[in-house]
C-alpha cells in the first residue's frame, strides 16, 4: 500500500532563518513561518487564526537560504513533509514533543524591490523555486533557470538527518 507525506504551506517567515553547522560538517536552517486563516464563528463574525510551523532545511537548502538573504517578513511558498520528534527536558525531566516541516523545496514569493538583499545583479527572487537536487549546482545562484525547468527538489529520499547536539532553544515552549 502506497504511503504520502507531504506538506505545502504558504506564509510569512516569523524570525530570521537561523543556520548552523553540525559537527559532521552538514548545513542546518530553521525559521518559524506563520499560516494564517478565516473563519465564520456562529454569530456570523469573521475571525482570523494563525498558525506557527517549524521549518528545517537541510544541505543545499540551508546554502540557499542563507545566500539569498531570506529574512524575517518574506512570503514563502514550502513543500515538504512533516516530522516528529522528542527529547527529555534537562531543566525539568519531561518529555518534549515537536512537530516540524522537513523542507524539501521552496519558492520564494516576496517581490525583488521588497527585499534590499536582491541588488540588480541576481536575477533570482519572486516566483522561483529551490530544493535539494543532486544536479543543483552553486552556479547557478546568478543564472535564470530555464522557463521550463521544474523546481528544484529533494530526489534523492528524505534529507532530514537532525544531529545530535540539536539544540531546542528556538523552540516555542
Amino acid at each position: 500500500m502506497p504511503y504520502l507525506n507531504k506538506v505545502m504551506l504558504i506564509g510569512n517567515i516569523g524570525k530570521d532563518p537561523e543556520v548552523r553547522v553540525t559537527p559532521t560538517g552538514k548545513k542546518r536552517v530553521s525559521f518559524s513561518l506563520a499560516t494564517s486563516r478565516r473563519y465564520r464563528d456562529a454569530n456570523g463574525e469573521t475571525h482570523e487564526m494563525t498558525d506557527w510551523h517549524n521549518v528545517v532545511g537541510w544541505g543545499k537548502l540551508a546554502d540557499i537560504v542563507e545566500t539569498l538573504g531570506v529574512r524575517k517578513g518574506m512570503s514563502l511558498f514550502v513543500e515538504g513533509t512533516i516530522t516528529y520528534r522528542s527529547w527529555d527536558d534537562q531543566a525539568t525531566g519531561q518529555k518534549r514533543y515537536a512537530t516540524d516541516i522537513n523542507m524539501e523545496s521552496f519558492q520564494l514569493l516576496t517581490p525583488k524591490q521588497q527585499n534590499p538583499n536582491f541588488n540588480g545583479g541576481n536575477s533570482y527572487g519572486n516566483g522561483n523555486s529551490y530544493g535539494n537536487n543532486s544536479s543543483y549546482n552553486n552556479n547557478n545562484y546568478n543564472r535564470q533557470p530555464p522557463a521550463a525547468a521544474a523546481p528544484y527538489e529533494n530526489n534523492q529520499g528524505m534529507d532530514y538527518a537532525p544531529a545530535e547536539d540539536e539544540s531546542d532553544d528556538d523552540l516555542p515552549f
